[in-house]
């Protein structure tokens, strides 16, 4: 019988080098890791605990606790507008479109639910105010459809009541084509350091296939011009695996990014699996439109392709070796950062090691955490605007943290930066324990039997191997979350 999983992943471009990575998922012993990659290889973007049905207020009490003594957290403003959905979309998202008057009046209420909700999170939490604010980050959808005036109240709301510093940095999110030159000056003026732009192919058959309303032409308008006005990052976001993408596509897409220099890209594989089956995201009401069997069949039949897993790979290589090969560096995985421009603030004081900082995510489908516990905001935005009106902080769920469950988090977690593990880091972390404690040295010694990590017990080390990064969150999702640590 044929095997769908390895024949997906053996049907390579014969014009394009085999990666190594798809020598190791072909391996019996990393079967786990294939069954993990062919659906789900997006990303460890949510560490969910293991204690389910958390209370909610006891989650916000453990987050309070740690403010009291942190050092700068990572705080979200979530505007959840769209002017249209992509068809690889499962994001709590809200459809905002029509007459200019009645554009307006939306984003007007979203930011108002934003606020409120904010208000209700200061009134909760003691020490949120006075937690400094390392990134502020307005996530979305689409933030920067909001009009002028709804940018200017969303942004001075938060700077005159969150601990904003000279170290605090802003970034702005939003759709190439909206970052016209007149928002660029306002985010400029109103101290926006950093934007990040979905523009996930410079290809404008996969764009229009993709259901994105832009063309590749408008994402390097949108560089040079965020460029011109001085910001200090312009980040795009590129992924790979999309209907009728080929390895040349995505060669092309490289060429691009290296001639127009952005200074940051995140380069992600199409997840077709819903987010919350893995929690590795947060996931809306609404499955994406490429989720649906019948849609996808609809597409075969008229002709078109998806890119076989091996090709997936391929596309992958091909960003991640030319990237490094001209200088830039990932960290954390798949984010890769031009020449001395250092890693993506935000997820280093989420993610590595020696910080791990709190996450405050207010909006539709926001997700925070802290060290003993993590919570969703509600992504039903009836149910969410009900709440926000009602005067309750409107999140759906919280899970918590057991003390083994604390440890593997931080160990997982700072392993998705492609950083060296630390034993000295760990037990300054956790007094009494140890990277190589038994049941986890266990996991990484069959991880180095793979070919997957490299350990030094003399030196206090666990470091990925090449073919480990690219694998690292099939890792963390199948193997190291899944393993006793003591």
């Amino acid at each position: 019988m044929t095997d769908p999983a390895l024949a997906s992943l053996l049907a390579v471009d014969p014009a394009a080098p085999v990666p190594d990575a798809v020598h190791a998922l072909a391996a019996p012993e990393n079967r786990h890791l294939l069954d993990y990659v062919r659906e789900d290889p997006f990303g460890a973007h949510v560490f969910p605990g293991d204690i389910e049905g958390y209370d909610p207020e006891r989650f916000l009490d453990d987050l309070d606790t740690q403010l009291s003594t942190t050092a700068p957290i990572h705080l979200w403003a979530y505007i959840p507008t769209c002017s249209y959905r992509c068809r690889f979309c499962q994001y709590p998202v809200v459809i905002v479109k029509g007459p200019q008057e009645t554009v307006d009046r939306r984003a007007a209420q979203w930011v108002d639910w934003n606020i409120r909700e904010a208000r209700l999170w200061l009134r909760r939490l003691p020490h949120l105010a006075t937690a400094p604010v390392g990134e502020f980050n307005v996530f979305g959808g689409t933030p920067s459809l909001l009009p002028a005036d709804q940018i200017r109240r969303l942004l001075d709301f938060y700077r005159e009541n969150f601990a904003f510093g000279p170290g605090t940095t802003v970034r702005f999110e939003g759709d190439p084509t909206t970052f016209t030159p007149e928002k660029l000056e306002l985010l400029a003026e109103l101290g926006c350091g950093k934007l990040s732009s979905g523009v996930q192919s410079f290809d404008d058959h996969v764009l229009r296939l993709s259901g994105r309303e832009h063309t590749a032409a408008a994402c390097t308008d949108f560089i040079r011009r965020a460029k011109a006005t001085g910001f200090e990052r312009v980040s795009v976001d590129l992924m790979y695996g999309l209907l009728d993408q080929t390895v040349d596509s995505v060669r092309r897409d490289l060429e691009t990014v290296l001639e127009h220099e952005p200074t940051a890209v995140v380069c992600t594989k199409l997840h077709l699996r819903d987010f919350a089956d893995t929690r590795t995201g947060v996931s809306g009401v609404r499955p994406a439109a490429w989720q649906l069997p019948e849609y996808r069949a609809r597409l075969a039949s008229r002709g078109h392709r998806w890119p076989t897993l091996g090709e997936q790979y391929q596309m992958r290589e091909i960003l991640t070796t030319g990237l490094r090969e001209a200088g830039w560096t990932e960290h954390p995985t798949m984010y890769f950062a031009r020449p001395g421009a250092g890693p993506e603030k935000w997820k280093s004081l989420m993610a590595d090691q020696e910080r791990q900082r709190p996450e405050v995510a207010i909006g539709l489908g926001g997700s925070s955490s802290c060290h003993r516990s993590e919570a969703m905001t509600d992504v039903d935005w009836r149910r969410y605007g009900d709440a926000v009106r009602a005067g309750r902080i409107p999140l759906d769920s919280a899970t918590g943290f057991t003390p083994r469950a604390r440890e593997t988090r931080a160990v997982t977690m700072a392993l998705s930066t492609l950083r060296p593990l630390r034993e000295d880091v760990h037990r300054r972390r956790f007094p009494g324990s140890s990277l190589f404690a038994p049941g986890r040295r266990e996991g990484f010694d069959s991880l180095r039997r793979r070919g997957l990590v490299e350990t030094d017990e003399a030196a206090g080390t666990v470091t990925l191997t090449p073919v480990g990064e690219t694998l690292v969150e099939a890792i963390i999702n199948t193997e190291l979350t899944a393993r006793p640590d003591t």
